[in-house]
């Protein structure tokens, strides 16, 4: 199959990127990435040259170009990671969340239509259904909890969902949407709380945790998750939804504590600060419906991710280093201006 990954140099992208190279080898990649502040092209080094894999930088808002790259690849499937996914960001500034989560996947959906793709895969996130009470460890978000957003950012999310299933019903477009819980591992961009917490207390910084860290979510090692995306691409049911999550529920400060337990620091690197606006409570996933429908399960608990993940970030230092300095803007003219014009 040829397949187009947008969003393909940024962290959940890449791994699944990753993930369908090792396990599809027959397959054909061609990422999509407009390479902003989150997308980092020296991740996908190690494939660069890959036979069966093609990196295009082209933003997913420019329609010229969207549909000049679907005329010329007429692709089996795409799956649609592209998006602006940082709350602080997107309650700083919410346009570029809307334009590019919003009008970026509408523009994706146009091509699919019009160059007969097979089906359109988007990637969503839990925090649509807000957020659940802290005391109520009964409640879990099933696809049927209704959507009910808490920032611009999960607006645009929620948006884009109902946008999808709008086209599946309307156009008939073959559309398949997976909402996960926080993903954690490899090549995750250092603002997100578990590799900033490393990266700060590596370098023996203060560890910033909003309000008293109570906050509850629940995690889902990246590597499950895009297996996950894989089997709903290849087997899901057209307009379905599917929740997916780790069964991995942790207080946030328990996961900044166990982080300075695993790198031998001290708690005294921990500052409470001000709270997030809107900040939800907790996020909690029940994946029986692709369980029991397509057989996925989590394979790795917490434990065991989370002391790959501290592995991966002391084993790779430089990559992260080059993010926080800014250095990692500059790899793609410096290795790839060139040969990608």
């Amino acid at each position: 199959m040829k397949i187009i990954v947008t969003g393909g140099a940024g962290f959940i992208g890449s791994n699944f990127i990753f993930y369908i190279l090792k396990n599809h080898p027959n397959d054909n990649i061609i990422c999509v990435d407009s390479l902003t502040y989150a997308g980092n092209l020296s991740t996908l080094s190690s494939v660069m040259d890959y036979r069966n894999f093609t990196f295009k930088k082209i933003d997913i808002c420019d329609k010229d170009s969207i549909f000049s790259l679907f005329e010329a690849e007429r692709p089996d499937i795409v799956v649609n990671f592209a998006a602006e996914s940082h709350v602080d960001r997107s309650i700083e500034d919410p346009q570029i969340f809307l334009t590019t989560n919003i009008i970026g996947t509408s523009i994706l959906m146009d091509a699919c239509i019009k160059y007969n793709t097979k089906r359109f895969h988007q990637v969503s996130t839990d925090e649509v259904y807000g957020d659940l009470p802290l005391d109520r460890k009964d409640l879990l978000f099933t696809e049927d909890t209704p959507i009910c957003t808490s920032s611009p950012y999960s607006s645009s999310k929620a948006s884009a969902d109902l946008l999808a299933l709008a086209y599946h019903r309307t156009y008939g477009l073959d559309v398949t949407i997976s909402r996960c819980s926080n993903n954690y591992g490899p090549y995750q961009f250092p603002e997100k709380l578990i590799p900033l917490m490393i990266a700060n207390a590596l370098d023996n910084k203060l560890l910033p945790v909003y309000g008293e860290g109570l906050n509850i979510r629940d995690w889902l090692y990246v590597e499950d998750h895009c297996e996950a995306i894989d089997i709903i691409m290849r087997n899901g049911t057209s307009g379905e939804v599917y929740n997916v999550g780790g069964h991995n529920e942790m207080h946030n400060i328990d996961i900044v504590k166990l982080i300075i337990k695993e790198l031998g620091k001290s708690e005294d690197l921990i500052t409470f600060v001000t709270d997030r606006k809107g900040h939800d409570l907790r996020y909690a996933i029940d994946p029986t419906k692709i369980h029991t429908q397509l057989g996925w399960l989590p394979k790795t608990a917490f434990a065991e991710g989370i002391k790959k993940t501290i592995s991966w970030y002391l084993d790779n230092k430089q990559w992260w280093m080059d993010i926080i300095s800014g250095e990692y803007q500059n790899y793609y003219n410096k290795m790839y201006g060139e040969r990608l014009l």
